[in-house]
This record gives C-alpha cells, structure tokens and sequence, in this order.
C-alpha cells in the first residue's frame, strides 16, 4: 500500500457550510439547485424542518448566493437551465446556530450582532429600541434605499428555545422575545421578496407558525422531501468511484459496501411514499476517511433531547413500529417524546395508512438507532 491509497479522490466538504466556498474551492457538491430555483419561484415564504447536520445551512447559503445573483457559482448546475435574470436581492442571513443560550443575555447577544451588522449597511433609527422594531426598520430601509424587496435567511430558528427546555423562566423569556421578532415577518410582508427559516421542531408558542399563515411549513412536503440528504440515485452519481475504493480496501464487492452502506447512513423518509435519503454528514466522513463508524453521533449530543429523556420510562424496544395519528405529525400545536425524535433524525416514516391518518413510525437505520440508545444512557445517568 502507498501514501497514495490514503489520500481523498475528491475534496469532501465536511463541514463547510458556505456554498461560495464550497464552489469557489472545488468541493464536491450534490446539485440541489433545482430545487433552490423552485421555491423561489414558485413560493415566498418557507419553514424547513430537518434534524442537525442534514446540510440546512448549506441550502440557506446556497438561497443567499442565488438571491446576491452570484451566477457565476452556479455554473454548471441545474439551475443554469431555467434562470436568465439573477436578480440582485437585499439578504439579511441569520445563524442562531451560533451561540449558546443558557442565560437570558445569549438571545439578546446574537440578535444585536446581526441587527448592528445590517444596521451599518442601511442605517439605523435611535426610536427604534427592541430587536424586532430594529429588524423591521432594517428591512423597510433595505427595501427603499436598493429599490428590491428583501430576503431573510433565519438558520435554527428555533435553537434558543430548545436549550431552554427545562428552565422555564429563561424560555418564557426567549419565548417573549422571539414572538415578537418573528412576528416583524408579517408585518412588513410588502417589503419581503422571500423568506426562508430553518430549524429542528415547530414551537406553537414562538408564534411563527400560529401567526404567520404566509409561511409554508415544506418540512413533509414530498417536493423537496429530498432537499437535504442523498438520494440513493446520487449516492451512485456521485460517490461510485469513494465506494469502490472503500470496497477494494476491505476486500468485499462493491454491494457489500452499497448495503452496508444503506444499513448504516440509509432510510429517512420525511413524508409517506418519499424517496429515502441518507444522512450527508456520516456519508462524506465514511468515504472520506475509507471507514465505517457512528460519525453522528460522534459530533455530540443534544442537549435539549438528554432534558427531555431525564425521568422518562420509554423502553426503546417499543419505539420499533410506534404509530403517530397524522395530526400530531402535521400540529405545530404539540411536542411529544415521539415527535421530537422523529423531527431529531432517530425515528422515520416506513408507512402510511391514508384511511386512518396513521403513520408508522421506525429507526431509519444503525447509527440512528445506537444514537438514541446513548442519548437516552446520558439522560439516565444525568
């Protein structure tokens, strides 16, 4: 063996979040473009739910660049067919994935950074105190100073209120907070070319979904069920000649690697009758690395989902072939055990009976399972 066999065929993006970079540098990319080009041509405002690094901040990125008409990242994709204008678009893009939120000031930290970030570029009003009169006077002044209507990008919208859960006056505060800011997207709809928010799980109570009826929730949507994630399709497209060498390594055929493969990464279905896909982070550190391992879980473990699991009696042997009445699936109203850990990436659709509503629920696959299982160790042990 040489140093050769150990180096990447292809540059993997492994945590790289940023599509220009991702393009700029030559990193592989799965072309969902397409898909970019559809909603913001036929829709103007979306939610999507997606458990954690399912590649949610890339398709934001991707959304910002489309929206900054950087046309020339997009070459050679899907999208170069269908668009011919690329638009320049005011963007306000904000990660709340980037802070932690165990004290009252970490909400109020990341919204004046990004507030004071735009406010630099379109001016800022002294009359205007709290965070979501700052955000609506953002956009407005973004909307009559470029003469374009504005997008706004909100990654994790929903991060400060799941490490909340538990400590309920910090998420009575964050919940205060975050109705009113959310609620700046109604109210200045004249001036929103598009919105776009991302997340893990509906809460009722920010307001975002009870309020705001513009907003259309693609979370179960089979249009875009494969929006993020790989496609067993683009597996073959784009990783066939990663799996091959991974096969000659171990010294299996290449189905073996394919099913185990499948058996390991494979399976989340995000509707009924929706092509599966597989989970992108673990896929590109396998192929990458020439090696099967839990790389999921490996990244750490959800804080909000260990608080959930404290004092819980579930036996995880019953979680297997669980059903779920449609409603609770779809309501933005409710947060059980069980959709929290479908909506979290351990659980997914295998059936659905369209005479009852009833969708039945499974573990999507090996690594899914085993993260679960030690999710619920670190909640027994805390």
């Amino acid at each position: 063996m040489t140093a050769n066999d150990f180096l990447p065929l292809r540059k993997f993006p492994i945590g790289i979040q940023s599509f220009e970079k991702l393009r700029n540098d030559e990193f592989l990319y799965v072309d969902k473009s397409a898909d970019v080009y559809r909603m913001a041509t036929y829709g103007r405002a979306y939610f999507l739910g997606r458990p954690r690094r399912f590649g949610k901040s890339l398709l934001l990125s991707t959304l910002e660049a489309y929206f900054l008409g950087k046309k020339h990242l997009f070459k050679g994709l899907a999208i170069e067919q269908w668009e011919k204008d690329w638009t320049v678009y005011p963007v306000l893009h904000m990660d709340l994935n980037a802070e932690k939120y165990d004290r009252p000031e970490g909400l109020s930290l990341i919204l004046n950074r990004y507030l004071s970030i735009y406010e630099s570029i379109y001016g800022a009003d002294s009359r205007e105190i709290s965070p979501s009169d700052r955000f609506y006077g953002i956009i407005r002044r973004a909307y009559e100073q470029t003469g374009k209507q504005v997008v706004v990008l909100v990654d994790e919208y929903d991060k400060p209120m799941l490490q909340a859960i538990g400590n309920d006056p910090l998420g009575d505060d964050y919940r205060n907070t975050l109705k009113a800011f959310y609620g700046v997207l109604k109210s200045a709809d004249p001036y929103l070319r598009f919105v776009f928010l991302t997340g893990v799980t509906k809460f009722g109570q920010v307001s975002v979904f009870s309020d705001l009826n513009q907003l259309k929730d693609i979370s179960m949507d089979e249009r875009y069920a494969t929006i993020c994630g790989i496609t067993d399709e683009e597996m073959e497209a784009n990783f066939r000649p990663d799996m091959e060498r991974l096969a000659k390594k171990m010294n299996v055929a290449y189905e073996n690697i394919r099913d185990r493969m499948r058996r390991t990464y494979d399976g989340y279905h995000f509707c009924q009758n929706s092509e599966g896909v597989y989970n992108p982070f673990s896929v590109l550190n396998a192929l990458s690395k020439q090696a099967f391992a839990y790389y999921w879980f490996a990244t750490g473990t959800p804080t909000f989902l260990v608080e959930l699991l404290k004092g819980s009696d579930y036996d995880l042997r019953d979680l297997e072939g669980v059903e779920v009445g449609g409603f609770l699936m779809m309501s933005y109203l409710s947060l059980s055990y069980i959709k929290m850990f479908y909506q979290c990436g351990f659980l997914t659709i295998t059936s659905y009976d369209d005479r009852f509503d009833l969708y039945t629920l499974n573990y999507p696959n090996e690594e899914a399972k085993h993260y679960l299982q030690q999710c619920q160790l670190q909640a027994q042990r805390a």
